[in-house]
C-alpha cells in the first residue's frame, strides 16, 4: 500500500506526521512511503536521512496525492488538496471533526474514509494512539515556561540575607493532562500550585502533584463517560465564580487549560474578576483558540488588562515541534498499525472495533 504525507502551512502548523523514526517502522510494515521534497527540513531532518530508510521523494504533492492510498497529515488538507481525493483513499490526522463537518461529510459522500484521531475512546487500548493526551501534556509544561518567561519576579522562595523573596502563587484551571502537566512544571520549578477542575476525579491527582485543589461546595462531577469535562450547570458555575475571585487576589500566574470537547471554551476569568488580580500577574490562555477562558483573550497577541498580561496562541506546540512531532508520529503509527491487516496487505475497518468504529467519519 502507498503511504503519504504532504507539507503543511509552515506559517501555521511546523509539526509533521511521519519522523524518521516512525517511516522506518512504515518501511518495515511493508508500505511504500512518499514524502515532498524539503518535508521534514526545517526540523532537522533532511530528505537525505528519510530516503536512506527507503522513502521516496516528489517536488509535486498533486502526484503524492493522486498516487496514495492513505495519507497522514496534522490537520485537515486545504480545499485545493481535498478536491485531489479520490474513491476508497484514506485520510487520517487531527481533522477537527466538530468544526469541519461540512467538509468531511462532503468527503464521506465521495466514498473518501476520514478517520480524525481527536474522536478516540479514552480506553486503555487506545493510550497508545491517544494525539490529545500527548499533545496536551507538551502544551502543559510549554505554557508553564512561556508564562514564568514573562513574570517579572522569582518564581521559587529565595531566603537572602537581603530578605526572603516569596514563592509565585499559580493557579491552574482545569486539571486535564495539560493541566496536570502545568501542575507538575510548576511545582518542580518552585511555585506554590491550585488548581480546579469541574471533575471530582482531579482532586485527588492534583493533590498527588502537591497542588492544593479548590472545591466548590456541593460539587457536582461533571464527567462524560470518556473522560472529558461537560457542561457546567449555572448553579455551578456561580459557586466556582465566588471561589475565584476570592482566591485571585494571591495568585501571580494563572494558567488556562479548560476546555469542553467541539464547544467555544468556558469563560471562568470574567471580566470583573479582574480587579482582584495583581498588577504585574500573567495569564497564558491555551483555550485562546476556542474563545479563551478569559473575557479578554486574543489569539496570537499579548493583551494587558489593569497591568495583568494575558497569552494566548494559536498553537503553542509551535515551540516544540521536534518533540510534538515525534509523540503525533508514533501515536498514528499506533493507530494505523492497528487498522493494517499486515496478512493481507490492506487496511481493516472494522467497525466492530472501537477505536476504528469511533474514529470514522460516518
Amino acid at each position: 500500500m502507498n503511504l503519504a504525507s504532504i507539507s503543511e502551512d509552515k506559517d501555521k502548523e511546523k509539526r509533521i506526521a511521519v519522523t524518521p523514526e516512525i517511516a522506518k517502522k512504515y518501511i518495515s510494515l511493508g508500505f511504500n512511503l512518499s514524502l515532498p521534497n524539503n518535508y521534514g527540513s526545517h526540523l532537522g531532518f533532511s530528505d537525505e536521512e528519510y530516503k536512506n530508510l527507503g522513502v521516496s521523494f516528489s517536488d509535486s504533492e498533486e502526484e503524492i496525492i493522486k498516487n496514495s492510498d492513505i495519507i497522514i497529515q496534522l490537520g485537515l488538507l486545504s480545499d485545493e488538496k481535498l478536491s485531489l481525493l479520490k474513491e476508497n483513499q484514506t485520510l487520517i490526522g487531527s481533522l477537527n471533526a466538530f468544526s469541519n463537518k461540512e467538509k468531511l461529510d462532503n468527503l464521506k459522500s465521495k466514498k473518501i474514509n476520514c478517520f480524525s484521531l481527536e474522536l478516540l475512546p479514552r480506553i486503555t487500548r487506545a493510550q497508545s494512539m491517544d494525539i490529545l493526551s500527548s499533545q496536551a501534556n507538551l502544551a502543559g509544561y510549554k505554557a508553564v515556561v512561556e508564562a514564568f518567561q514573562v513574570y517579572e519576579r522569582a518564581i521559587p522562595m529565595m531566603m537572602t540575607a537581603a530578605g526572603t523573596v516569596p514563592a509565585a502563587k499559580v493557579l491552574v484551571v482545569g486539571a486535564g493532562v495539560a493541566g496536570l502537566q502545568a501542575i507538575a512544571t510548576a511545582k518542580r520549578m518552585g511555585a506554590v500550585v491550585f488548581a480546579t477542575d469541574v471533575r471530582m476525579a482531579s482532586k485527588e491527582q492534583v493533590e498527588s502533584l502537591g497542588g492544593k485543589f479548590l472545591n466548590v461546595e456541593g460539587a457536582e462531577n461533571l464527567e462524560t463517560e470518556g473522560g472529558y469535562a461537560k457542561e457546567a450547570s449555572d448553579d455551578f458555575k456561580k459557586k466556582q465564580e465566588e471561589l475565584l475571585t476570592e482566591t485571585l487576589k494571591k495568585i501571580d500566574i494563572i494558567i488556562c487549560t479548560a476546555l469542553i470537547p467541539g464547544r467555544e471554551a468556558p469563560k471562568i476569568v470574567k471580566e470583573e474578576m479582574f480587579k482582584n488580580l495583581q498588577s504585574g500577574s500573567i495569564i497564558y490562555d491555551l483555550a485562546a483558540i476556542q474563545g479563551g477562558n478569559t473575557a479578554f483573550t486574543k489569539v496570537d497577541e499579548i493583551v494587558e488588562k489593569n497591568g495583568v498580561k494575558i497569552l494566548g496562541e494559536a498553537n503553542i506546540l509551535n515551540k516544540l515541534p521536534v518533540s510534538a512531532s515525534n509523540l503525533y508520529a508514533k501515536n498514528v503509527f499506533n493507530f494505523i498499525s492497528n487498522l493494517y491487516d499486515k496478512e493481507n496487505k490492506k487496511l481493516n475497518i472494522n467497525l466492530e472495533d472501537e477505536i476504528i468504529e469511533k474514529t470514522l467519519i460516518k
